[in-house]
Formats: structure tokens, sequence, C-alpha cells
């Protein structure tokens, strides 16, 4: 039996999944991490290259080792989030050792073609992949996870959300800016931890939007550049730790609920509350 609770994270190879899997094991959490990339050796296809143009660094695989050697109880799946069939072995292969989850967390998000592309000039096809993964894919995995946790009286969803899902851009796509998809998609992802919230807060179910702000994954540097264009305008990046302090602290501090159904912003948050040591 866990110490705390056994978390689930998407995305958990790199960037903020991998720094949120890292903040939990110190926090004494036990472990789920899913992604696609297994290891350096076993490598799913990259949509999202370095500015080398080699696929980015991290692997599930890594993630373990780190979070082993902090005392976690943790496990690595496979989850692709445009196949349900691997959405489905995931969620089986963690139940199967751990019996329950405690917390997800959807961190993890498409990247490919039409995720960041012309309105116009992208493949339908595309956009359909970037809703399935950025948001039925979510919604599958609360679906899967949620009934266990209502029959327990208990249980933590925090959806990774964007200022993208809530505003328009402040520069066109080419300069700098986001798609229609990318926003489209994180608005309807923004829309559930309330609803969950409503419905299911009094049956013990915490549900929160957490929206990290500009943050300096290997993702976003590969995409954006190590100083983005967003940056020149004085729109400050953060680190990868900012966004998975604040994770924590709901995980830990907010248990009686009283930031269920909001929407955290992470750096704003963390700021204020002095989470984390010399930052900013």
């Amino acid at each position: 039996m866990a110490a705390k609770g056994v978390a689930m994270i998407t995305g958990a190879s790199r960037g903020i999944g991998k720094a949120t899997a890292i903040a939990l094991a110190q926090a004494g959490y036990d472990l789920v991490l899913a992604a696609r990339t297994l290891s350096p050796n076993n490598r799913a296809v990259e949509n999202v290259l370095d500015q080398q143009g080699l696929p980015l660094a991290g692997s599930l695989e890594q993630t373990e080792t780190e979070v082993k050697a902090l005392g976690s109880n943790a496990i690595s799946v496979p989850l692709d989030l445009l196949d349900k069939n691997s959405i489905n072995q995931a969620i089986k292969t963690a139940t199967d050792h751990f019996r329950t989850i405690d917390i997800l967390v959807n961190n993890a998000i498409y990247q490919g073609p039409g995720l960041m592309s012309d309105l116009l000039k992208s493949d339908f096809a595309d956009i359909e992949k970037t809703f399935d993964a950025n948001v039925l894919a979510q919604l599958y995995l609360v679906r899967a996870l949620l009934p266990d946790m209502l029959m327990r009286g208990s249980g933590t969803i925090i959806n990774l959300t964007s200022e993208a899902g809530m505003v328009d851009p402040p520069l066109k796509l080419a300069d700098g800016g986001w798609s229609f998809a990318h926003g489209a998609t994180k608005a309807a992802l923004h829309r559930m931890a309330g609803i969950l919230h409503l419905e299911y807060h009094e049956q013990g179910i915490r549900a929160y939007n957490l929206e990290p702000g500009l943050v300096a994954s290997e993702s976003m540097i590969a995409v954006m550049g190590e100083v983005s264009a967003l940056e020149t305008m004085g729109i400050r990046s953060a680190p990868v730790t900012v966004p998975a302090t604040v994770i924590r602290w709901l995980c830990e501090q907010d248990t009686a609920g009283a930031m269920s159904g909001q929407n955290i912003h992470a750096q704003p948050f963390c700021k204020q509350r002095y989470l984390l040591e010399n930052w900013p």
C-alpha cells in the first residue's frame, strides 16, 4: 500500500509530466508513468524534433529510474492518446499492479500535424486527431478511473489546460501564436474540471484545471526556440518544476477541496505562496 496514494501521470517521459512524477515521488506517492516513448531505444514516432532535428530527450525508462531512486514504487505503461486499446491496456496494467488509482494527471497532448497548423492548410483528419487526443482521450481516461474513485469516496483529477483555451492569441500563428485546433481543444478540456466538481465533489472527488503558463519544456523549446516570440513580448517562461510543484501542493494541501473546480494559474500561484525556492 502506497504511503500517500498512487498517481497516474500521462506524458511522463519528459517536460511537465516528468517533473510532476519527480515532485510526487519526493512527496511519497507511488506512480504510474504513461507515455509513448518507453526507452531511448524503443521510441514512438516523434512528431516534434529538437533544434538539431533529433528526437526529444526523455523516456519512461529514464523517469522511472529517477523516481525509484527517490523511493517511489513506479511502473511504466505505454500509452498512445490516439489508440483506445493502448489506453485500455495502460489502465489494466496500472490497476492490476496497484489495484486503485488515487490521482490522475492528464498532462499528455497530441504532438503532430494539425496541432499547430493553419486552419485552411491543415488536413481535416489531422484536426480530428487533435480533438481525439486532446479532449476525448482525457475524457476516456476519466470515465475509466472515476467509478472506482466514487466507490472509494476519494479521487483527484488534474487537467493541464492552457491560456490558449481561454483567450485569443496575441500573435498570428506564423509569428508565434497558436492554432484554432490547439486553442479549441484546450477550451474543451477546460470545461471538464468545473463539471466534475459540480457533479461529484460531494462524493469525494477533487478536480482542477492547471494552467502552467509559458513553460520551458523540451517540446516548447523545440517548437518555439530558446527565446520564443512570446518572451520577446515580455511573457517569461518558467521551469517545468513550477507547475509540478503546484500539482504536488494541490494533491497534498488542498485535501478538503477548497480549490476544486477552479482554474489554477501555476506561475502566480507558485510565486504568491513561495512554493519553490530560488524562483522566480
